[in-house]
């Protein structure tokens, strides 16, 4: 069986072989010329495939190559960022439009560019004119009309009064329309892309910042306080939360969960709130950037929580302060007053407030450079022609500095010791050779967690993971340019200050008061 598979084709190469033999000659030529055609082409072919085979693969190792040298850079950006924001190990984003902030320089884009396709601009919403320039007219801003008899009803009564009481429905149905325009009005500004926020913010930090820039508005009114300035207070949930304090009085001022709302000039308390996070001091109130359509032309202002323990006393009262002349704040300083919870003497002249909380006001106030707590006179720098304390005189009380008395001192009604750093008007446009050192008269130690981070050079990492939470302040300050040349200004002034440290032999102590 086996043979005859194996003759039978050597049967049929002989039998090919003996016709091909008998064909006529010009025949066996054709034959051979079309055979050798064939291989021809057979090989020309081979050679292109394989050619353009290995041309393939070379291009893949390239990209191969190239893709692993950008993924290697990712990696490595990332691997930072997550360092930055969580201080641990990797955790899965929440969102998928991922933003890592890392210390790259930006590239610049060209101011204009011709030929480029713009996005359409959306249509304007057709608005009420006359329920909309009712509401104009009668904005918070402008109440000259009612202010004077506002005043007589609350000199006379001796309590505070509402000099407006806007119902936030009205202002609804003039937006209606609006609303279903803003795409963005269901995303929170508050951009947390993990599931948990940087480390130094607490739970509590998180859900102030989250209620201040995405709570719906139910009233805003306008409040006297005495002599004071007067407070724009807006009012959100009527029931008052849960995680609210026992210490919180319920009163008329702010019936739910409220918040203040400043000025567009006052920006800087969203960045003192930030960088008090950062330092680890936690003595600022939370507070966020938010806008308004119908408040300051639609500029974001600064929202700050409102806290009720700050006016144990009412609102007409005003704040719970500590009065201190600069020399008796230079004496309570030597004293070290209520340190190691020491009583100190009735003779003694100490306020109620622990040492350690001047250092820890000292340090924050000459970073932002905040004068209206110890130095409200601008006596430690050369101020200018237009700040406050050369209009109304202050300036010339320095000759008896001993005599100056110290404002914005203030504590919650419940905590007497620990301070509350409110009213954080900074100041980044003051030179290093125009710096105010009185701010660190007196002071002989700084708390070491602060001081470390200003060493660890990883302050403006942290800065910008903190910042860029919230979405309305970064776009507000010119995005990563903007914010880039705000803590520019710190920086420089934790060069100054880590050199004064060193010249002065200032102690760096734990301070877990």
């Amino acid at each position: 069986m086996g043979k005859s598979r194996f003759h039978w084709p050597c049967s049929l190469f002989l039998r090919l072989t003996n016709s091909f033999r008998r064909c006529p000659l010009s025949k066996r030529s054709l034959i051979i010329a079309s055979v050798c055609v064939v291989y021809l082409f057979f090989v020309v072919s081979q050679v292109g495939y394989s050619q353009q085979h290995r041309d393939r693969r070379t291009d893949k190792e390239k990209y191969r190559y190239t893709r692993g040298l950008y993924n290697l850079g990712i990696s490595d950006d990332l691997q930072d960022s997550v360092d930055l924001r969580t201080g641990a190990s990797f955790v899965l984003p929440t969102r998928s439009n991922v933003v890592y902030i890392t210390l790259r320089s930006k590239r610049l884009k060209p101011a204009n560019i011709r030929g480029t396709i713009r996005p359409k601009l959306r249509r304007k919403v057709r608005r009420n004119k006359s329920a909309d320039s009712a509401f104009t007219q009668n904005k918070l801003g402008t109440l000259e009309q009612d202010s004077g008899l506002t005043k007589r009803n609350f000199a006379s009564n001796n309590s505070w009064r509402e000099i407006k009481d806007v119902d936030y429905k009205s202002v609804v149905i003039i937006h209606n329309s609006q609303k279903d325009a803003d795409a963005d009005s269901a995303v929170s500004s508050i951009r947390i892309y993990s599931q948990r926020a940087p480390p130094w913010f607490s739970a509590q930090d998180v859900q102030a910042m989250r209620f201040l820039a995405d709570a719906q508005v139910l009233r805003i009114k306008e409040v006297l306080r005495g002599d004071s300035q007067s407070l724009l207070i807006f009012e959100s949930e009527t029931d008052i939360s849960p995680a609210t304090p026992k210490h919180t009085k319920r009163n008329n001022v702010c019936r739910g969960r409220c918040g203040v709302i400043n000025s567009p000039m006052d920006t800087t308390e969203v960045f003192a709130f930030h960088l008090d996070r950062v330092l680890g001091l936690n003595r600022t109130l939370p507070a966020v950037s938010r806008k308004f359509s119908f408040l300051h032309d639609g500029q974001p202002s600064p929202l700050v929580s409102w806290d009720a323990s700050l006016y144990p006393e009412g609102l007409a009262a005003g704040w719970s302060t500590v009065k201190l002349t600069w020399g008796e704040y230079q004496s309570s300083l030597r004293q070290r007053c209520w340190h190691k919870n020491s009583i100190p003497k009735p003779e003694s002249g100490c306020s109620t407030i622990h040492h350690y909380e001047w250092s820890k006001l000292a340090l924050f106030d000459f970073l932002l450079q905040i004068h209206n707590r110890l130095d409200q006179s601008c006596c430690g720098f050369r101020p200018r022609q237009e700040d406050v304390c050369v209009e109304l005189g202050h300036h010339a009380e320095c000759r008896d500095q001993d005599h100056i008395q110290l404002a914005n001192i203030i504590h919650r009604g419940h905590n007497q010791r620990h301070l509350v750093f409110t009213n954080n008007k900074g100041y980044f446009d003051r030179n290093e050779d125009n710096l105010d050192f009185r701010l660190l008269e007196g002071i002989k130690e700084l708390p070491e967690q602060s001081v470390s981070v200003l060493k660890s050079r990883r302050l403006r990492e942290k800065l910008l993971q903190s910042l860029f939470l919230d979405q309305t302040y970064w776009e507000s300050q010119g995005s990563r340019q903007g914010i880039d040349k705000l803590i520019d200004v710190i920086e420089r002034r934790a060069k100054v200050l880590l050199t004064y440290i060193n010249a002065h032999g200032i102690k760096v102590i734990p301070m877990n008061v």
